[in-house]
C-alpha cells in the first residue's frame, strides 16, 4: 500500500508542520467574523474582537461561566456535547445565537457563536404572515358561508328584499377576498424579482401622471415637472407603487381634503411625495406601517377596503428600484409618504 506521507517521487516522508504556539491563536481567531472563544480548562485564554464586543472586553482570563451564563451552554462548555445549542438574550433580548464547540487538544476547547437572529426573525415573519393571511381570508369566507346558509332557507317571495341585501354583502366580501388574493400574488411576484435590477428605461413623470389619472379623483392635485425624468425601472411596479400610496392617502385623508402629489428632481435623485390631510399616524406606529397586515386602526382599514398589504408592496418595489422610502406624520395634521429614486445625471441629460 502506498504511504500517503511520501512524496510522488519517493524522496521521503513529508515533514509535518510544527505545532502552532499559543501566541498565534489570537491572530487566527481574529480572521473569523463570528465570536470565537478559546478555553484553557474553564478559563478564557483567547477571545476575538467579535466575542469581546458581544460578551465584554474583560472576558479574557475570566471564568467562562461568568461570560456565558446561559444554562443551555453548560454541556458545550464542559465538552459533554459539541452542540449546536440555542442561546437567546446575548447582546439583546431579540438576539438568538447558536453555540458550538470542539476540542483543540486535551484541556483546550474552542467555542463558536453564530448569530441566528435574522433567520429566526424571518421564520417568525413567515409564521405571522401565514397566520394573518389565514385570518384575513377566514373572516369574509365565514360571512359568505353564513349568508349562503341563510339564503338556502330564505327563498320565498316575501324574502326578496332580504335576499338582495344579503347578496350585496356577499358580493362585497367576495371582492374583499379577491383584493387580498391579488395583493398576495402581487407581493409574491415582487419578492421573486427583488434582486433583479430593472433594465427598462421609463419616464417617471408620465408614470405618475397616468397612474394618478386612472384613479379619476378630483381630490388628487399633481405638481409634476414639465420635462421627462428617465430612469431604469419596472413600469408596472412603479405604477402600482404610485397608486398604492395615493389610494392610501385618499382613504385616510379627511373627506373633501386634497391629496398633493409632487415630483421633483434634486441632483441625482427624483423625489416623489404624496401628502394627505388626515388624522395622521402616532409616532410609535410609524416604524411598523410597512409590515404586512399591520394596521393602525384595523376596523377602519377593513371598513374602507384595505388589505393591510399596500405599504408592504410599496416598500418592496422601492427596494427593488434602490429607492428610499420615508413616512412622516403629524397626528391631526396628516401624513406624507416620500420615495426618493436614484437618477444618474446621464439619464437626466
Amino acid at each position: 500500500m502506498r504511504n500517503p506521507f511520501r512524496t510522488r517521487l519517493g524522496e521521503g516522508p513529508i515533514p509535518l508542520p510544527p505545532p502552532r504556539p499559543a501566541d498565534q491563536i489570537g491572530p487566527l481567531i481574529e480572521a473569523v467574523s463570528d465570536p470565537l472563544i478559546v478555553l484553557d480548562g474553564y478559563h478564557i485564554s483567547h477571545a476575538n474582537t467579535a466575542a469581546r464586543t458581544l460578551l465584554g472586553q474583560h472576558i479574557v482570563g475570566d471564568y467562562v461561566r461568568l461570560a456565558l451564563r446561559h444554562p443551555a451552554a453548560t454541556a458545550v462548555i464542559a465538552g459533554d456535547e459539541n452542540g449546536p445549542v440555542t442561546l437567546s438574550g446575548l447582546g439583546g433580548h431579540d438576539r438568538v445565537w447558536e453555540l458550538t464547540g470542539g476540542d483543540i487538544r486535551p484541556g483546550c476547547r474552542l467555542l463558536r457563536l453564530t448569530d441566528r437572529s435574522g433567520a429566526r426573525a424571518a421564520e417568525q415573519m413567515r409564521v405571522d404572515f401565514v397566520a394573518n393571511a389565514s385570518h384575513e381570508l377566514r373572516t369574509p369566507l365565514a360571512a359568505l358561508i353564513g349568508f349562503i346558509e341563510t339564503l338556502e332557507d330564505a327563498n320565498g317571495p316575501e324574502d326578496a328584499a332580504a335576499r338582495m341585501r344579503f347578496l350585496g354583502i356577499m358580493a362585497g366580501e367576495a371582492q374583499r377576498m379577491q383584493r387580498l388574493i391579488d395583493d398576495l400574488l402581487s407581493l409574491s411576484r415582487i419578492e421573486a424579482d427583488r434582486y433583479a435590477r430593472p433594465r427598462e428605461t421609463v419616464d417617471l413623470v408620465s408614470i405618475v401622471a397616468i397612474a394618478c389619472g386612472e384613479l379619476n379623483d378630483e381630490r388628487v392635485v399633481l405638481n409634476l415637472p414639465g420635462v421627462p425624468i428617465p430612469m431604469e425601472g419596472d413600469r408596472a411596479q412603479l405604477s402600482q407603487l404610485v397608486q398604492n400610496i395615493v389610494v392610501n392617502a385618499m382613504k385616510y385623508g379627511r373627506p373633501d381634503t386634497q391629496v398633493h402629489v409632487t415630483l421633483t428632481v434634486e441632483g441625482e435623485t427624483a423625489r416623489l411625495s404624496v401628502a394627505d390631510e388626515g388624522e395622521g399616524i402616532p409616532a410609535e406606529f410609524l416604524p411598523r406601517v410597512t409590515e404586512r397586515f399591520f394596521r393602525v386602526d384595523a376596523g377602519r382599514s377593513r371598513a374602507i377596503g384595505g388589505t393591510g398589504l399596500g405599504l408592504a408592496i410599496v416598500k418592496h418595489i422601492a427596494e427593488r428600484h434602490r429607492a428610499e422610502l420615508d413616512i412622516a406624520s403629524t397626528p391631526g395634521v396628516g401624513t406624507t409618504v416620500t420615495v426618493t429614486f436614484p437618477v444618474p445625471r446621464t439619464e437626466l441629460s
